[in-house]
This record gives structure tokens, C-alpha cells and sequence, in this order.
């Protein structure tokens, strides 16, 4: 299966962590799965995220940063 969700994160962030908690009780509720990438082990993504993570991809298309809302993403999979 084809993850729909990216999360680009980073150690030791407390956002990463929070958006982290957020996805995985929506992935256990839709069923959906996602993949997270640590953004410290790619220089260009430090330089396209490195300030704004976590950010969120849903289908490949940026859906958030620095906070995951639920409700927002629940109805973005819907999609």
C-alpha cells in the first residue's frame, strides 16, 4: 500500500512530535498509512522546509505545517 500521507519532520522537534501523535490517531481511524522523513538527511530539504516543519504532504500535495489539524486532514483523505 501507497502511503497518501508525508510528514517531513526533524529529531527533537516538539511540533514534528505533536503532528506525529495527530496522524498516526488518523491513520488508525481511516485506515490510511503515512511515511515520515527526517529532513536533517537531505541539505535540500533542510533549505525547502527548514524552518516551517513539520510539514504535512497528503497525495503529494503540501497540506500543512508547523501544526496537523484533525479535522482538516480526516477531510482531505475523504477526498
Amino acid at each position: 500500500m501507497t502511503s497518501r500521507i508525508t510528514l517531513y519532520s526533524r529529531p527533537g522537534c516538539h511540533l514534528c512530535d505533536d503532528a506525529r501523535t495527530v496522524i498516526e490517531r488518523v491513520c488508525a481511524e481511516t485506515g490510511e498509512s503515512f511515511v515520515e522523513v527526517d529532513i536533517d538527511a537531505d541539505e535540500d530539504l533542510i533549505d525547502r522546509f527548514g524552518e516551517e516543519i513539520p510539514v504535512t504532504f497528503v497525495d503529494g500535495r503540501q497540506h500543512d505545517f508547523w501544526r496537523v489539524d484533525e479535522t482538516r486532514l480526516k477531510e482531505a483523505l475523504r477526498r
